[in-house]
């Protein structure tokens, strides 16, 4: 039996409006993105002549809500996009709608009606830089969520009981075709040594997946008198946050301090595993991760895959990764190092794609968690701005 299609649901407070979407997770592929699709019920009744909008936004934050220091927000709109659902601008037999939309327009009726978004094709994707354990409210991350209100008109004033807000992410999955496996060399001269080290380093792909271990294969022929004491294999991860500063953020994620040593004349041929993961980095302020939704576990960011031609500018985090080889050499108190260092990507693989034809016809409704609330306090009117109900 194939599984059941899943479609994710949240209703209003008071009940008038309500968002069905296939899908939260919409895919960038550089040369094409998703388009974010979904349908909305509305309760005539209770709407009372008011008319309902849908928006898709894309918002950079690099503080918490609640601050605002000299009148300035710590956050960004870098995208929004508003669109008249209910009444009808254009009859629903006229737009192309998706096997996920058609469906769930017979389930509920009437009263549904469908609704579309075309992604910029310079959006950044979903990340969050992860809080320190003992911070509160929201943290540094770009985040998508659409958003369905009703009011009597666009810039009106909304209710808290009238909107319904859903996260979703936009991702990357790893590019069908790999590049070439990283390989780097490097030659050190020492004073009093006639002859040099070498050290060559090299990965056995250009990308891995999440939870993928790392093969690091090291080579090193030490021919001059100098002693290695210890061979350290790590993984960096380096985010640039690009949108309002240029700050950089550089943290291991991964490390083997192999304590191998190369006595002065001697080589070394071995290959190292290092594993990068979130689980091993749970108290780290400050590491990069992938979007995050409801209450469910993310992982660490993938690396940004640029489209050409876009700029850096407007994409808030990029994030990459690198494997450092470092060869510590001399005594306790003269030691210093030698080292490389191999860009790669860390990425998730692309899934298989399911047919229409293999899609089960019955559909299982699941409620997306009003997670938003919690912590947060209406006015006597369930009071909110137009463009502030999430």
């Amino acid at each position: 039996m194939s599984p059941k299609q899943v479609v994710f649901k949240k209703i209003s407070k008071d009940k008038s409006v309500g968002v069905y979407m296939g899908k939260r997770d919409f895919v960038d592929r550089i040369d094409s993105v998703d388009v974010v699709d979904g349908v909305i019920l509305v309760d005539p009744e209770v709407l009372q002549g008011k008319k309902v909008y849908v928006t898709l936004s894309c918002t950079f934050r690099y503080g918490r809500d609640d601050v605002d220091v000299m009148g300035i927000a710590f956050r960004r709109d870098i995208f929004l996009s508003t669109r008249q659902i209910y009444p009808a601008l254009q009859d629903k037999e006229q737009g192309i709608l998706t096997k996920a939309q058609e469906k769930i327009l017979r389930k509920l009726g009437d009263n549904a009606y469908p609704f579309f978004f075309e992604f910029p094709d310079n959006l950044p994707c979903s990340v969050g830089m992860q809080p320190a354990p003992s911070d509160v409210g929201k943290h540094c991350a770009v985040e998508f969520e659409v958003k369905a209100f009703s009011a009597e008109n666009q810039d009106a004033k909304v209710r808290k009981r009238s909107t319904v807000a859903l996260a979703i992410r936009k991702m990357q999955y790893a590019p069908e075709q790999d590049g070439p496996a990283p390989c780097v060399s490097t030659t050190k001269d020492f004073l009093m040594s006639d002859k040099p080290l070498q050290l060559e380093a090299s990965l056995d792909k250009a990308t891995y997946y999440h939870g993928q271990p790392i093969n690091v294969h090291v080579n090193i022929n030490n021919t001059s008198n100098k002693n290695v004491r210890n061979v350290i294999i790590s993984v960096d991860q380096v985010a640039n946050v690009v949108l309002y500063c240029n700050d950089s953020y550089v943290k291991t994620v991964a490390i083997e301090d192999s304590g191998d040593k190369v006595d002065a004349g001697a080589t070394l041929d071995k290959t190292y595993s290092v594993l990068p993961l979130l689980a091993h980095n749970r108290e780290r302020r400050g590491i990069a991760l992938d979007g995050k939704l409801k209450h469910e576990d993310t992982n660490l960011a993938s690396s940004s895959v640029i489209k050409e031609g876009v700029l850096k500018e407007v994409l808030g985090i990029l994030v990459s990764y690198r494997v450092m080889v470092k060869l510590i050499i001399g005594g306790l108190v003269s030691a210093f190092r030698v080292g490389v260092e191999l860009p790669f990507r860390l990425m998730h693989p692309k899934p298989d794609a399911v047919r229409d034809s293999e899609m089960e016809e019955e559909m299982v409704f699941e409620e997306f968690k009003r997670s938003y609330l919690k912590g947060m306090v209406e006015d006597q009117e369930g009071n909110v701005s137009g463009g502030e109900g999430s």
